[in-house]
């Protein structure tokens, strides 16, 4: 049986660590993080939500900027401007997705580096892919490499396939992987022999969204991160990986909900009071 990849645990170790440290700031400024939303998409507003409240709990002020859906993609550059002339305003996060009238990209890259919270705009991502360090790694891969670096597995010398090739997940993982030694195998919609190549990881992880890796599609041993998360036909929360069918293989695997989710938020709050420190010259 696969050893259980905890991120819910994991979460709560980081954040209590974080805690301790918020609360003996010398500074009279605290960290902030100022979240823009737009529209009323109930998963957004969950997130949303629940990011202010675990701020809240280990010291970070936290603000939810709400827009509705027709906001013109003008007002929110102007109001991210604002922010990042706001010395009390140390990140900025813009929820996504965001409306289709929108552009991104655009709004992603107004945010100035050193408030880029979600390490998304195109200073942070060059940073990245050049193997240069970013003001901050994009939060759900560094959540998985926090999560491997817990639980020692190496990483370098190893085979990677990433399943999936989006700017919040695929991509920036892969290039954190390869920074790392790994060699790595991006796959997507196009690729042919998915199962084949598959079958060769030594670490798998899968940011799909839909249920798309079953039985006999992984080699004994391989280290399985599932950071898909959506509800299947009966309802329940479930992720790209077959769970059961896996876990008896892998070595190592993350259940859905409990594994990549929670690791999100606590990259969330590490990378806000990093930016804090480094705005700030503490580190």
């Amino acid at each position: 049986m696969g050893t259980i990849l905890d991120g819910k645990a994991l979460r709560e170790k980081i954040l209590a660590n974080l805690k301790k440290q918020i609360d003996n700031i010398s500074l009279n400024v605290r960290p902030k993080l100022a979240v823009i939303l737009v529209g009323d998409n109930p998963a957004s507003q969950l997130y949303v939500n629940t990011k202010k409240k675990v701020a809240q709990k280990i010291g970070i002020i936290s603000e939810i900027i709400s827009y509705p859906a027709s906001v013109m993609e003008d007002e929110l550059v102007r109001k991210i401007e604002e922010l990042n002339n706001d010395k009390t305003v140390t990140a900025i996060l813009v929820q996504l997705p965001l409306p289709k009238h929108i552009n991104k990209k655009r709004v992603i890259n107004s945010i100035f580096p050193q408030k880029d919270v979600d390490g998304l705009c195109e200073y942070n991502m060059a940073k990245l892919f050049t193997g240069e360090i970013p003001w901050a790694y994009p939060c759900t891969p560094k959540g998985i490499m926090q999560l491997l670096d817990e639980y020692d597995i190496a990483i370098e010398g190893k085979h990677a396939v990433v399943v999936g090739r989006s700017d919040l997940v695929g991509r920036p993982v892969a290039q954190m992987l390869l920074n790392r030694n790994a060699t790595v195998t991006t796959c997507h919609s196009y690729t042919k022999n998915l199962p084949e190549i598959i079958k060769t990881a030594d670490i798998l992880i899968s940011a799909v969204g839909k249920k798309l890796i079953g039985e006999n599609m992984i080699k004994s041993g391989c280290v399985v991160v599932d950071v898909g998360i959506f509800k299947d036909e009966s309802g329940k929360t479930t992720g790209d990986v077959d769970f059961n069918a896996l876990e008896p293989i892998a070595s190592y695997i993350t259940p859905v909900p409990g594994g990549i989710g929670p690791m999100t938020i606590a990259s969330l709050m590490t990378n806000t009071y990093d930016l804090y420190l480094k705005q700030n010259k503490l580190s």
